[in-house]
């Protein structure tokens, strides 16, 4: 019974192997067979096509005009953007979505794409993006350079926090925080 036992559990597991086998890996090669100077040539030519697929699937999802509230800003001045830019499917309003349960909106697929996970622009090769005066404020504060030759940052500055960004290790008073006493 044993032996018996043995031998399915043998002949199921050579049958996966096979069929996994079959399908390809998601994995990357850890052998890269191309050199750096074609990788990069290829990289900088496909790099027009790769921004144009993400800036197009940005304005597919998102109004990326600037439209600026008067007398709001940020912590150091730096304006902050008005309204919502999710862009709703067509024929629906926001109204529409309220009245619905998420079952609803899931079965008739209208969540805004907006809020579903955005992809890196280039995917398979992964890695950091950073904004443009990100990387002029690094280039110029440590002399370090950290533009990429396939591809840019996609979101336009204006929806950016100012450089550098804000940190609050407590709540300021306006927002509710405590006060000083002193």
């Amino acid at each position: 019974m044993v032996g018996v036992l043995g031998a399915i559990s043998i002949m199921s597991h050579i049958a996966y192997s096979q069929e996994s086998a079959s399908k390809g890996s998601s994995y990357a090669p850890v052998d890269i067979r191309e050199d750096f100077a074609a990788t990069m040539a290829r990289m900088k030519k496909d790099k027009p096509a790769v921004m144009k697929r993400q800036m197009n699937l940005l304005a597919d999802r998102y109004d990326l005009d600037n439209r600026l509230p008067k007398g709001v800003t940020m912590s150091r001045g730096k304006p902050i953007q008005e309204g919502v830019r999710a862009k709703l499917p067509t024929g629906v309003t926001w109204d529409q979505l309220a009245g619905m349960s998420p079952e609803d909106i899931q079965a008739k697929e209208l969540l805004p794409k907006g809020f579903l996970p955005l992809p890196h622009p280039n995917h398979a090769e992964g890695g950091m993006v950073f904004p443009k005066f990100h990387i002029d404020e690094i280039r110029k504060q440590e002399g370090r350079e950290l533009t990429r030759f396939d591809l840019d940052f996609g979101l336009p500055d204006h929806f950016l926090p100012e450089f550098p960004a804000s940190i609050y290790l407590t709540t300021p008073p306006d927002l509710g925080g405590p006060r000083a006493s002193w």
